[in-house]
């Protein structure tokens, strides 16, 4: 496609068509391996959209270059083993040095965005972008739960800038319109029910003199309830992410910032090293700030594991336990028999 071609108009559309679908050139579900990810994708099947234009786009969070803290061990390669099951392309991203190394920044630069990139021949190379510009910064303290992503700046660090990086720094979006879906869902928060279904990308140049490339935003599933979400795994029979089964109701990071005391304590269960990195982290902050530094603003994560339980699904199932933590995902993605996990429809502790 030229940029003669290219329609330099927003479309006023909330839900898309096939034939709209169809039109763009790049599909990419950013997918985190989560329900509303996988539903969101399966939706694009269910839809009859052109395969050949689907990507997923997983970020891992702790990066490649440090030790893992805050995300399942299992994550990486349950998204690997479902794109290779629905021979859907995948390509991995990250902040350099993760989600440890942008919270212990004192006196440092953002560091690079790395991201692979397909060629024509169908190999993956590994590119990087930025890490030189930008001013140096202090951290040294966890993001805090908010609506305000200055604040909970892990999604906006870890995840939204990291994907517009990449998106912006591969010439293969440039003249073209590429449509990147998010699995944001209304039911979730009410700040998420007023987020757009359709609007405009960051990484959107669609103005641009010298780069034009066209990149919409969509959000599908925003008003779908989670039974709906459900349903359609069902349909296809995916085999849900093991966060699910141990009763976990969100598949995030394993120790993510809205978890409440029980799901803290059976994340400390399930990872007990990473669990005491955290807490460690924590004592390190405080003492850096020379005042009370912690994740969760009324208690420490010592007093969070000490208020919670463990969930009965956990404790029951070591063996799930062991394939959370391991980094090879052994078990088929297509199930003969479906059944609901036991985090369905269970507590979220879901975004603001």
């Amino acid at each position: 496609m030229t940029s003669n071609s290219i329609v330099h108009t927003i479309p006023k559309a909330r839900n898309l068509t096939v034939k709209e679908l169809n039109e763009y050139d790049h599909i990419l579900v950013m997918f985190s391996g989560g329900k509303d990810s996988v539903a969101c994708h399966l939706n694009l099947l269910q839809l009859g959209v052109d395969q050949s234009k689907i990507e997923l786009w997983h970020h891992d969070i702790d990066g490649r270059e440090g030790e893992r803290l805050f995300d399942w061990a299992i994550t990486r390669d349950y998204c690997q083993k479902y794109a290779e099951a629905f021979n859907v392309p995948i390509y991995f991203s990250w902040l350099e040095g993760g989600f440890e190394r942008e919270m212990t920044r004192n006196n440092q630069k953002k560091s690079r965005t790395w991201f692979e990139v397909p060629n024509d021949d169908g190999d993956v190379y590994l590119h990087s972008a930025g890490g030189t510009r930008g001013k140096e910064a202090t951290r040294m303290k966890f993001p805090q739960i908010g609506a305000d992503l200055s604040t909970r700046w892990c999604s906006a660090y870890l995840k939204i800038d990291v994907a517009t990086a990449a998106i912006i720094n591969q010439e293969r979006f440039q003249n073209t319109k590429t449509l990147v879906i998010t699995g944001e869902r209304g039911e979730e928060s009410a700040n998420r029910a007023r987020y757009e279904m359709f609007e405009p990308d960051r990484s959107d140049n669609r103005n641009g003199k010298r780069v034009v490339r066209i990149v919409d935003h969509w959000r599908p599933i925003r008003d779908w309830k989670e039974g709906r979400v459900w349903a359609i795994m069902a349909e296809y029979k995916v085999n849900p992410h093991p966060a699910y089964r141990l009763g976990f109701g969100r598949c995030s990071c394993l120790f993510c910032i809205f978890g409440n005391a029980d799901q803290f304590e059976t994340a400390r269960f399930i990872s007990p090293l990473q669990g005491a990195k955290l807490a460690e982290l924590e004592d390190k902050f405080s003492e850096f700030h020379g005042k009370r530094v912690t994740m969760k603003r009324k208690d420490s994560l010592h007093d969070l594991y000490a208020k919670g339980q463990v969930y009965e699904a956990t404790k029951q199932n070591p063996k799930l336990v062991q394939l959370a933590n391991s980094e090879t995902f052994d078990e088929p993605i297509i199930l003969n028999n479906w059944t609901l996990p036991n985090g369905a429809y269970s507590e979220s502790c879901g975004p603001t």
